[in-house]
């Protein structure tokens, strides 16, 4: 285990207990969630250090590491995903009005990636799961980085894209600087991470399937990820919402809180936290769009 002991965003060093959370996918372990009493930033801390973070992620319900399996609920996400990666693809093409050169870090089996490549998009992904690494480059026949390291010095990129990847990377402060270092000019950082000031994590508290412990090492908020991303050069240029992850992560809450899925109580969570949000931009999951100030 490794103690966080300044916050990324502000550099405060004191922290206060938010919340105590337990890991119900593999390991049933309690961790600590902190926040800055400075600025507010969330974070799993303590937390697994880098060499034993790893055993954390070995599950078959983990579905981005796994492309069958997983059981009702999973099997829900796919479905659905074929209809947002459509979605997604529309959206990196607005924001270039042509398909172009995007890197996926944290691509996964490389199912988003698929789509652009359908799309005419030229790809690269990064991914350090070595099996997921592996399905990904059989299914794209491209090049898979496994760290961005290994990305350095790559021709710049139009759309450089974390779908719920920002949450599991330790060390901010670099990584940001190398993502900044991977865009052209003009080009776009595509950020989507969970939402813990959103209504359905005040709902459920510890029992909130996105905190996701200890493999979420950070909880980001709109108040929360914005300065983190100035202090680094970017500039927010959009904000949008994820509507259904607020359905997914209701269904894996109830079971949580339960011991079974609850699926009238999730669709009607799922519901009402899509509709607050209208009002007070706290999605479940948002996409932030940066670009360099």
């Amino acid at each position: 285990m490794e103690t966080v002991t300044h916050c990324p965003v502000c550099d405060n060093s004191t922290f206060s207990p938010y919340l105590v959370c337990e890991d119900y996918l593999v390991s049933n372990q309690k961790f600590e969630i902190q926040q800055c009493q400075q600025c507010g930033f969330r974070l799993t801390n303590p937390r697994p250090d880098g060499n034993s973070i790893g055993a954390y992620y070995k599950s078959d319900q983990y579905v981005s590491h796994n492309d069958k399996g997983g059981g009702l609920i999973n099997t829900a996400y796919r479905t659905v995903r074929n209809y947002t990666l459509q979605s997604k693809l529309n959206l990196i093409n607005e924001l270039t009005g042509k398909p172009g050169r995007i890197v996926d870090v944290g691509c996964g089996t490389g199912a988003f990636l698929e789509s652009c490549q359908k799309g005419g998009w030229a790809i690269t992904g990064m991914e350090p799961d070595p099996d997921a690494r592996a399905m990904a480059k059989e299914k794209l026949q491209a090049e898979v980085k496994p760290d961005l390291e290994a990305l350095a010095g790559a021709e710049p990129f139009d759309i450089v894209s974390l779908w719920h990847v920002l949450e599991h990377i330790p060390n901010l402060s670099e990584s940001i600087q190398q993502l900044r270092n991977l865009l052209t000019e003009q080009g776009t950082l595509l950020i989507a991470v969970p939402n813990s000031d959103s209504y359905d994590a005040q709902l459920f508290k510890e029992y909130w399937a996105a905190y996701d412990v200890p493999r979420h090492l950070h909880h980001f908020t709109p108040l929360t990820i914005e300065p983190l991303f100035n202090k680094h050069g970017f500039k927010l240029v959009k904000q949008l919402p994820m509507v259904f992850d607020a359905f997914y992560i209701a269904m894996l809450s109830t079971r949580y809180q339960n011991g079974k899925t609850d699926y009238l109580k999730s669709v009607q969570v799922g519901l009402s936290s899509n509709v607050k949000a209208r009002s007070t931009g706290n999605s479940s999951s948002l996409i932030y769009l940066f670009k360099q100030a």
